[in-house]
């Protein structure tokens, strides 16, 4: 029945009916229970597994983002960049729904995105829109960009947000080793982004003093002269 119920999913999922598919693996952990859906999770292509979660609805609980595994959410994760979605908000909520799930397993989710190829790189993704506050981070263990004092340092207490401060927090503490591949990348797109935004406020202040400076009268065109012939002029 498993098998069965796998390409069932596989189809309604390609068909577009992802709430059917979702509804078709949870039914399978009500009969045969959640091992059973695990290990049909685990036959699912990624691709597939990953139009389920990345489908994540925030007002209800999804039975399927509390069953995957660190490794089959790892390759779902990498598959999310080939959608193109350069605002990443389905990446950080699907990230956000599984990794901060009420089990806690947090750390072995981490670990399996670090060793699937192209994990971190999609943890730079989900950081992108905050790439100053964690370069910020790295060196003053604070996202408050305007602190730059000793003693500042915050504790996981106090960014345990279920969201992007408390996996930066724990990535630099607890996975120093991924956090490396991962702020250097950030800071060089912030350097980036920067020099954009310096060279567009430049262009955009020229562009206003040029508007500003009164506009200049073209010269007025000389009449050339006329030339009187000698012969009319002793006849007058």
């Amino acid at each position: 029945m498993t098998n069965a119920l796998v390409v069932k999913a596989a189809n309604l999922i390609r068909n577009g009916d992802i709430a059917g598919a979702e509804f078709a693996l949870v039914s399978l952990a009500e009969t045969e229970g959640d091992y059973a859906l695990v290990a049909a999770l685990d036959t699912l292509p990624p691709k597939d597994l990953l139009a389920v979660i990345r489908e994540y609805d925030t007002s209800k609980e999804s039975v399927v983002n509390l069953l995957v595994t660190p490794e089959q959410f790892a390759r779902a994760v990498v598959m999310e960049r080939l959608y193109g979605d350069h605002s990443h908000v389905r990446l950080r909520g699907m990230v956000n729904a599984v990794l901060f799930r009420d089990d806690s397993h947090t750390g072995e989710f981490l670990e399996a995105i670090g060793d699937v190829d192209g994990g971190c790189e999609a943890l730079i993704d989900y950081l992108a829109d905050r790439d100053e506050e964690v370069v910020h981070f790295v060196t003053y263990d604070t996202f408050n960009v305007n602190r730059t004092e000793e003693g500042d340092a915050v504790d996981k207490s106090e960014v345990s947000d279920r969201d992007w401060k408390e996996l930066t927090w724990l990535l630099k503490h607890e996975h120093a080793d991924m956090f490396e591949q991962i702020w250097p990348v950030l800071k060089k797109r912030l350097k980036e982004r920067l020099r954009r935004e310096a060279e567009l406020e430049l262009q955009e202040q020229k562009n206003l003093e040029q508007l500003d400076r009164p506009a200049t009268r073209p010269a007025a065109a000389v009449q050339p002269a006329i030339a009187v012939d000698p012969g009319e002029e002793s006849a007058l």
